[in-house]
Formats: C-alpha cells, sequence, structure tokens
C-alpha cells in the first residue's frame, strides 16, 4: 500500500514538473499607479496557489477556534462531573446496622 502511495506522489510530482516546465515564459501583471511585475508563468500561478491557501486558511481560522475552544469547555465539564459524582450506595445494599 506504502509502494502505491509513493508511486502516486511521484506521478502527481513529474506532472507539475512537467507543467512547470512549459510554462516559463515571462507575463506581465500590471498593479494601479504604474506599478508592474514581471516573472514566469509558473512562479505567478504558483504565488496565487499559495496566496489563494493562505486566504482559505485564514477564513477557517475563527471557527476552527470556536470549536476547539467548545471542546476543552466540554472536557472540563466532563472532568469536574466525573469528579464530584461519588457513587451513591442504594438503600438495599446498606447493611442494616444493630
Amino acid at each position: 500500500m506504502r509502494a502505491i502511495a509513493w508511486l502516486i506522489r511521484i506521478l502527481v510530482f513529474l506532472l507539475f514538473l512537467g507543467f512547470a516546465l512549459e510554462n516559463t515564459e515571462p507575463v506581465m501583471i500590471n498593479f494601479f499607479l504604474g506599478y508592474y511585475l514581471e516573472a514566469p508563468l509558473v512562479a505567478v500561478l504558483l504565488g496565487m496557489l499559495l496566496l489563494g491557501c493562505l486566504v482559505g486558511v485564514l477564513l477557517m481560522l475563527p471557527g476552527l477556534l470556536r470549536v476547539r475552544r467548545e471542546a476543552a469547555r466540554l472536557r472540563r465539564d466532563v472532568a469536574r462531573t466525573a469528579v464530584n459524582a461519588l457513587p451513591v450506595e442504594s438503600e438495599a445494599q446498606i447493611a442494616p446496622k444493630l
């Protein structure tokens, strides 16, 4: 199974490497106020991919922090009730006092 996973990884890497080698032409990106950036197309594409991943993680972060805070609160509640909830003997199990 590990060999198949590594084979798939190598194939994906070779696919991306071939894509990068075919897209080395310089492109110009125009910004506001006359600023521009000239870089290889593959660098621009990879930069935009990384920027998109960063924006996605930042947008996901508040929900993740809220869920972690809720889980920590629930763990504290469970630990607190486990300590405070001592087993109570029923009247049938209590030995009669003589």
